[in-house]
């Protein structure tokens, strides 16, 4: 026996209130968006070949210092290749782990579940600086049994690093991922993220060197327009004064804080489809 709606009831809105739903932790947030970076192929693989072509980076320098007497490597110089290998990957991670809610169309099920968006971007950012100081205890550890090794087949190893250059690299590190992430942010999608990131990484640089080759002023402006010059003297902390910390804190907001600001408003008002 069915029932029948009165003309009432028919008429009736239906509605759902979630008003006194409890929003989820915050870590809750970034243990998904961790899960969410390794859990598709290309996070997969990303995070692998940061892995592959480190082991291969330190293999070829290896070979290079037993066969070339006149080339003598310490645990500094096989962190420092790390670093660049990853410094070059890094920041696709942090713009993947943005544009992957556009790209794979999966905004619409993550701000509906978690509708406050500014906790789900921040929440990414977390994910990416969590991956960030996982690659970088990674490049530490495998740095330094490749320079025991190396050091075994040598006679003799060198332990040079120091605190300060740890801190350097953690910093350059962090940086260098949220770039990109920032990037991510500014453009939602992934293919123009990555080339304006490759852009901003390599040709920028170029042209800026040209510029300061061939302008006299320009070389003494450079550090204060060029995130990547200015992050120079961060390897060698020890000679840093007030003056490069000015030219990291100006460069910085300019391509670094006004992109990820600008990019945070937009993700906080993009249309999800």
């Amino acid at each position: 026996m069915s029932a029948v709606l009165t003309k009432d009831e028919f008429q009736e809105p239906m509605t759902l209130d979630v008003s006194q739903t409890r929003n989820p932790p915050f870590l809750r947030l970034v243990g998904v968006e961790l899960r969410k970076s390794y859990d598709t192929r290309s996070g997969f693989w990303l995070l692998m070949s940061m892995g592959i072509l480190a082991v291969i980076t330190l293999a070829i320098m290896t070979i290079v210092g037993v066969v070339n007497d006149n080339v003598e490597f310490a645990y500094e110089d096989f962190v420092a290749a790390i670093a660049f290998v990853t410094s070059v990957l890094l920041p696709v991670l942090g713009i993947l782990l943005v544009t992957s809610e556009w790209s794979q169309r999966t905004g619409m099920t993550t701000f509906a579940l978690s509708p406050h968006r500014l906790r789900v971007i921040m929440a990414k950012m977390v994910a990416g600086l969590a991956w960030t100081f996982v690659i970088i205890a990674f490049a530490l550890v495998v740095g330094a049994v490749v320079n025991l090794l190396y050091g075994a087949m040598e006679g003799e190893m060198a332990w040079r690093f120091g605190w300060e250059g740890l801190t350097g690299f953690v910093i350059t590190q962090s940086l260098a991922m949220l770039g990109g992430f920032a990037l991510a942010t500014l453009l939602l999608n992934s293919p123009a993220a990555i080339v304006a990131f490759f852009a901003y990484k390599w040709i920028l640089p170029t042209l800026f060197a040209i510029g300061a080759a061939l302008i006299g002023w320009f070389e003494d402006l450079l550090p204060w327009i060029d995130f990547q010059t200015a992050q120079g003297p961060l390897y060698e902390m020890t000679n840093m004064d007030g003056e490069d910390f000015a030219h990291l804190l100006v460069s910085g907001a300019f391509w670094l804080g006004l992109p990820l600001a600008i990019g945070i408003w937009r993700v906080l008002r993009a249309e999800v489809k």
